[in-house]
This record gives structure tokens, C-alpha cells and sequence, in this order.
């Protein structure tokens, strides 16, 4: 039963209203789970289990909020009218029993260790069509042919996108020119942007 500091003293920080709320929420953590983890989030008391969020609570000037990181999960009906699933909280009175706030906490444990579906990942990109204008000007110059050859497929695609996009031909042209300049010093598409 690990308690962070800093929780103690952004619970010694809030209004007189809220340190009893806060108080009481975070002791319902600790009977109901005590191997939960405290930290501090975005200014805001945390509640994690094995590194994954839990839930979180907060206090303001004339009220207090709790809720929990997966809230679709864990409806109460008062979502709309705070941060957090148990709307504005402005005294114990506010909150359900200890017991159904505990077994909320039980509940939402259990969720943690169940796998969410994995994402279908996007299919890969094909290799990039080159310009006739880029192809022509890398023809002619050898270095930066080879340059173009040793990126990888997305550098590639950059800069062809950004050559097959110019709509005049002179901005086209100028794309060729300095693409070829900067593939002769071995530079990709967005150099410049490299050591932000």
C-alpha cells in the first residue's frame, strides 16, 4: 500500500470542501486494490495498476471529480455533468456507499487484464511513381540517383509526391532542381526538420 507524497500534498492543497472527498476516494482505492500505484498526471492525482491507467480524481474551486481512465466501461449516468463518471462531487453525500464504490474499483481491475482488439494495420504503401521530370534529372546525375536509390521507400515517396504535386510547370521544375541538389549532399525530402 504505497502512498505517493504528492498526492498527500495535492490533497493538503485543495479547498476545505474537497480534502474529505479526496481523502475518502483514494482510501476506496486502497481497500479495494491494495496493489494499486499513486502518480501524478496532467496536475491530477492517478490511480494505475502494473503501469496502466486506472482512474483519476481532481478538485476545483467548488467541486470535486472522479473517474475512471476507461469510462465508456464504467457508465454511471452522471457523465455530462463533470469531468469523470460521478458528475460534481461537492461532499461525501455525492458518492455512492464505500461498498459500491470499492466493487466499481474491483470491477475496473478486472477490465485492466482483459486485451482489447488489436487495430487491422494498414497495408503497406507500394513504391512511389517517379516523375518523368525527377526520372529525366536523376538520369543525368549519378550521385544523386544513387542517393535516390538508398532511401528507404518512404523518403522516396516524399519526394515524389512533392514533384508530382507542383500544378505549374516552373514550380515543377524548381522541385527537380533542388530535390537533386539536396540528393547529391544525401539529404531526404524534410532535412531540414531532422534535428527539431
Amino acid at each position: 500500500m504505497t502512498r505517493d507524497p504528492r498526492v498527500d500534498a495535492y490533497i493538503e492543497g485543495r479547498a476545505e470542501f474537497a480534502r474529505p472527498i479526496l481523502t475518502w476516494l483514494r482510501d476506496r482505492f486502497h481497500v479495494a486494490v491494495p496493489q494499486v500505484e499513486e502518480t501524478i498526471k496532467w496536475s491530477h492525482p492517478f490511480f494505475t495498476l502494473g503501469g496502466k491507467p486506472l482512474a483519476n480524481m481532481a478538485a476545483f474551486k467548488a467541486h470535486a471529480s472522479f473517474g475512471f481512465w476507461n469510462r465508456q466501461e464504467n457508465e454511471t449516468g452522471r457523465e455530462g455533468e463533470a469531468m469523470g463518471q460521478f458528475g460534481r462531487i461537492e461532499s461525501l453525500a455525492d458518492l455512492p456507499p464505500a461498498e459500491e464504490v470499492e466493487q466499481l474499483i474491483r470491477d475496473a481491475v478486472a477490465r485492466l487484464g482483459e486485451a482489447k482488439p488489436a487495430r487491422p494495420r494498414a497495408a503497406p504503401k507500394g513504391e512511389a511513381e517517379v516523375p518523368p521530370e525527377l526520372g529525366e534529372a536523376l538520369a543525368g546525375d549519378a550521385a544523386a540517383q544513387a542517393a535516390f536509390t538508398a532511401f528507404p521507400p518512404g523518403c522516396r515517396r516524399e519526394y515524389c509526391e512533392w514533384i508530382a504535386e507542383a500544378k505549374r510547370p516552373e514550380t515543377k521544375a524548381r522541385r527537380v532542381a533542388e530535390a537533386v541538389a539536396w540528393m547529391r549532399e544525401g539529404k531526404r525530402r524534410n532535412w531540414k526538420y531532422e534535428n527539431c
